[in-house]
Order: C-alpha cells, then sequence, then structure tokens
C-alpha cells in the first residue's frame, strides 16, 4: 500500500511538472500582435454591393467571370488588413481550412500535430522580430476575422504570420515536394516588339482546394509604391507582383538545408523590394538587408533597367546575376558565379529536375525565336520534355506539371500583368492594366480586367486525355492510401493498378505506383515488369530512381525465394 502511494504522489508530480511546462511554453512561445491603439477599423461595416461583390468605402472585393477574386485596399497598414479581413473573411477561413486539412493529410496524427505546433512554435518564436512593423501591423488588422476554430494550434496572430514563413518552411523540409517554379523571360532581339516581357509559373501546391480562390490584390499603400500580386485569403507576402514602376518580383525556390533559426520569411523580403524598389539596384539594396532562413533566386524586372536580374540569397550570402544576352531563364537552382562550386546548389543541379526544366526552357525560346504575351503563354503550359517527348502529364520536370497555384505573364514597360485560370495554367489568362486599375480603381460592379487582351484557355482542356489526367490525379490519391495503409487488396487494388497506367502511360509515376501495390501484395513478376517500365521513362529526380531500382532488386530477390521454395 505505502510503495502505490509513492508511485501515485510521483505521477501527481509528473503531471504536475508536464501541467507546468505546457503552461511555460505557452507563455515563451507566444508572439504577442503589434500595439495598435485605434482598432475601430475592425468596425467598418462590409457592403453587398452584388453577389460576390463587395466594398468598405473606397475598397473592394469581387469574383470575375473567370473565378478569380480580384480586391483593391488602401490607407494605413492596420486598417489595410482590417478591411481586406472583413471584405474577404470567407476566402480567410476558406483557405485555412484547406492549408489544415493537407497539413491533416500529410501528417494524420493529431498527438504528432500538437508536438508539430511546439515545435514550430519553438523554431518560430522570434518571426514577429524579423517582420517590419509595417506588415506586422497589416497581418494583425486581418486575424480579426480568422475562425477561432484552430486555436489549438495557435491564436489567429500567431497562426497568420507563421503561414508566411510556409512557403520557406516547406521547401525546406520537403525538397521541393510542393515548390518546383520555373521563370524566364526576354527582351531586345527576343520579343516581338523589343520590350521586356516575362512568364513564371508559381507551382506551389498544397492540394487542390487550395488553389481554387485565387486572389489578385491591388494595394494602394500609404507609404511606398502601388503593387499588385497574386495572392491568396490572409496572405499579406508576394510570391508574384508588379508594382507601378514596372518593377516586378517573382520567388524560385533553390536548395536550402534545415534552417536552424527564424528569420525573415521570403515572401514578406518580396513584398518590401516590391513596396519599395523601382529598379534592380534598389530591389538588390532591400534584399541585402535581411536575412533569411532558406535559399531562393529572386527574379526582379524591371522597366527602368529595361532587364531582368536574378538576386540569388542563401542563409550566409548573395549575389546578383545578370544574363550575358537578352534572355534570363530562372528554375530552381542558382547560376552565378558566387554560387558555381556551391555543394548544396551543384548536388541540386546533380539531382533534382531543376536543371532539366531550365535546358527544356531554353530549347522552347529557341523554337519560339521572338516572344509575345501569347508566345510565353504557351511555353509556360507546355508538358513535354526534352526534343518534345511524352514525359508523362504531371511530370516534374515539365513547366507545366498541371498542378500549380497560378502563371503570370508580364510586360512591365507597359505596366501590364496577365493571371492564369484554373484548371492549372490552361484555363484563359486574364490581364490587368494597372495604369487604369490604380487611376480608376472602383468598378461598377464589372471586372478590372482588360477583356480585348484576354489569353483564351487551351484546347487541350478539352480534350480525353485531360479528362484521363483528371482521373489519374484521383486514382493516384486512392492508390496512394492503399500502398500507405498495408491493406491487402485484391481485384479492387489490381484493377486500380492496371488502370492507373492506362490513364498515363507515360508517366514514370504511374508504373511506380502499380509496383508499389504489387510488391505490397507479393505479386513480384507484376512488380518487376511495372518497375522496369517506370525506369524506362523519363524519372524526375534521382533520389525516385534510386527508389524503384531499390524496390526492384527487392522484388527480383523475393521472386527467387519464391521459386526455389
Amino acid at each position: 500500500m505505502e510503495q502505490l502511494k509513492k508511485w501515485g504522489k510521483r505521477l501527481r508530480n509528473l503531471l504536475i511538472f508536464f501541467l507546468i511546462l505546457i503552461l511555460f511554453m505557452e507563455w515563451w512561445l507566444r508572439i504577442n500582435p503589434p500595439n495598435i491603439p485605434d482598432t475601430s477599423a475592425w468596425e467598418l461595416k462590409r457592403i453587398e454591393e452584388a453577389e460576390n461583390f463587395y466594398s468598405i468605402e473606397n475598397n473592394w472585393l469581387r469574383k470575375n467571370e473567370q473565378g478569380l477574386w480580384e480586391a483593391y485596399i488602401e490607407g494605413r497598414p492596420f486598417e489595410r488588413g482590417a478591411i481586406l479581413g472583413n471584405l474577404a473573411k470567407e476566402l480567410i477561413v476558406k483557405q485555412e481550412f484547406y492549408f489544415i486539412k493537407q497539413i491533416k493529410e500529410i501528417i494524420p496524427s493529431n498527438a504528432f500535430l500538437y508536438l508539430l505546433r511546439y515545435l514550430i512554435g519553438f523554431f518560430n518564436r522570434n518571426l514577429d522580430e524579423y517582420i517590419p512593423l509595417e506588415y506586422q501591423q497589416e497581418i494583425y488588422g486581418e486575424t480579426y476575422f480568422c475562425s477561432d476554430k484552430y486555436s489549438a494550434i495557435g491564436s489567429n496572430y500567431e497562426r497568420i504570420l507563421n503561414y508566411h514563413a510556409a512557403h520557406d518552411i516547406g521547401h525546406a523540409l520537403t525538397d521541393y515536394a510542393i515548390v518546383g517554379c520555373t521563370a524566364f523571360s526576354g527582351w531586345d532581339d527576343k520579343s516581338t516588339d523589343s520590350s521586356l516581357i516575362i512568364g513564371r509559373n508559381f507551382d506551389f501546391y498544397v492540394g487542390d482546394d487550395f488553389a481554387k480562390d485565387k486572389m489578385v490584390l491591388f494595394i494602394n499603400p500609404e507609404d511606398g509604391y502601388k503593387i499588385a500580386s497574386v495572392t491568396w485569403g490572409g496572405f499579406m507576402g508576394v510570391v508574384s507582383g508588379m508594382n507601378e514602376k514596372g518593377l516586378t518580383v517573382t520567388l524560385n525556390a533553390a536548395k536550402s538545408g534545415l534552417p536552424s533559426s527564424a528569420k525573415t520569411p521570403i515572401s514578406i523580403v518580396a513584398r518590401q523590394i516590391l513596396q519599395y524598389a523601382q529598379n534592380i539596384e534598389e530591389a538588390y539594396i532591400i534584399a541585402k538587408k535581411y536575412e533569411t532562413f532558406v535559399s531562393e533566386s529572386i527574379m526582379i524586372g524591371s522597366a527602368y533597367d529595361r532587364k531582368v536580374a536574378i538576386i540569388e540569397k542563401s542563409v550566409d550570402k548573395i549575389a546578383l546575376h545578370l544574363a550575358d544576352s537578352s534572355s534570363i531563364i530562372c528554375s530552381n537552382h542558382y547560376q552565378s558565379d558566387s554560387f558555381k562550386t556551391d555543394k548544396d546548389n551543384l548536388k541540386n543541379i546533380a539531382n533534382t529536375a531543376s536543371y532539366y526544366r531550365q535546358k527544356r526552357t531554353e530549347e522552347l525560346l529557341q523554337q519560339a525565336n521572338k516572344l509575345d504575351y501569347n508566345t510565353v503563354a504557351s511555353i509556360l503550359r507546355d508538358r513535354q520534355g526534352l526534343g518534345n517527348t511524352n514525359i508523362g502529364l504531371g511530370n516534374e520536370k515539365a513547366l507545366n506539371q498541371l498542378l500549380g497555384h497560378h502563371s503570370v505573364i508580364f510586360k512591365p514597360e507597359e505596366l501590364l500583368m496577365w493571371v492564369s485560370t484554373a484548371p492549372y495554367q490552361l484555363g484563359s489568362y486574364v490581364a490587368y492594366d494597372l495604369k487604369k486599375v490604380f487611376s480608376e480603381p472602383k468598378p461598377k460592379n464589372k471586372s478590372v480586367a482588360t477583356d480585348s487582351l484576354l489569353i483564351r484557355a487551351d484546347s487541350f482542356v478539352y480534350n480525353r486525355v485531360f479528362a484521363n489526367y483528371i482521373e489519374f490525379r484521383k486514382l493516384k490519391k486512392e492508390l496512394s492510401l492503399i500502398n500507405k495503409s498495408g491493406i491487402k487488396y485484391d481485384k479492387e487494388g489490381i484493377t486500380k493498378a492496371e488502370k492507373i497506367i492506362e490513364l498515363n502511360p507515360d508517366y514514370y509515376h504511374a508504373y511506380q505506383l502499380a509496383g508499389d501495390f504489387y510488391k505490397a501484395n507479393k505479386m513480384y513478376e507484376k512488380a518487376i515488369t511495372a518497375y522496369k517500365e517506370a525506369l524506362e521513362k523519363e524519372i524526375a529526380t534521382i533520389t525516385e530512381h534510386d527508389l524503384i531500382q531499390s524496390n526492384l532488386k527487392e522484388c527480383k530477390a523475393e521472386n527467387r525465394k519464391l521459386h526455389v521454395n
């Protein structure tokens, strides 16, 4: 009895210790919002002008016929955030739901998610110190309209602040599982009218739902230049955008090691550049000011300079890469002399799809000869590999991986930008003339887009092959879940494994998924056949190639054992 009392006392003390530890962590990891003496902007009334069209004073949000949300905000930082949060509150709640849903698909364990909250909280405990006060205030203004459903993860302010670092954390931890972008440009003899033209695909993937409600956001700030960016509800950073001076910014992830502490999110650096720089030199000065915890290529287009440069920024150094001709390409590796011998960069070039995409872009630019906005769109939509070969739909080596969040085209000297619509880069590209948008920002129940410059949808969306790809995506998810679950399937699984190859016969991953199913069900001869066929296709990365080879070797060994027995 005495022993039981001792153990009971120890257990009680242990529980008290953990309770105190949790309370301490909650206090220690808390990020306090900036002090805002006047929060009356939260009380401004949103007016519903029409279906999917809202306004607050001069600010507004509306959905256009092509499915893009367009928004305009102005004023001081906190007011801008509060007004956009109010206008787009349904979108902000939806985007967070989709984001959390995708995280739960990757990490289904609630216990691990709870632990992850503290790990990310510990890592980003000083995140606010690396974000300019202006953007802290802007983000805090939005958070009043966020859902309280996820308060267990953190306060509204803590969560939204951390989401601005999601792009950085995502590509640092998953090694391009969710980010792999391509951008290019031409000017002088590479452009039909000699003016600067830029195209980019932003292949940031956190689920199909997340990409549904894209937003083209026009900001008229109290300080700095007016800007336009392609974003989503709740996100005030920049990944693709242009300012009123004809300066453009696009982000391309590069190879990073695991970060050791919080620094400035790269999307915030890009926002600062877009809002306060008018040429390449000023953009470079701003980029040098900030410490970042991942490596990134920041592609800068400049109407002032009439050319494009790439700011290559790693955790500990920075370089400015200029083209030696009238075109430049940026995928997901560095190209400047400063990084030529960098081990991470060399490994990245050798092991990933980045260099292949760069070579394919070079090939397409040579075929096009001169660029106009329709030609740029056709290149961004390209689904083939080197030599115009079929490498399977969804292959990471293609410029159009058929999963990207958005695609955008810029003509900086004319202040024109085109933004893609669903599905992927295949829908129409909606054109915006920023001169008109910023001079007459209030729409009268119609889009602020320039209809005469609309780029039509790719006819591929009406093709049976595309319908097969959509079915393939659905089946890929089902078969991946089957393979992960370890549950043995008979006829149903075999049918899925056979069907997935039929739907996307040029794609190595279709054969890999089928092979994984056959291997799990000890159907080694079928697995061997599937893996061999996968190895004959264009495989995106060395890691995947080695994994398929390893599985093939294992299946051959198991098959020999069966025949010996």
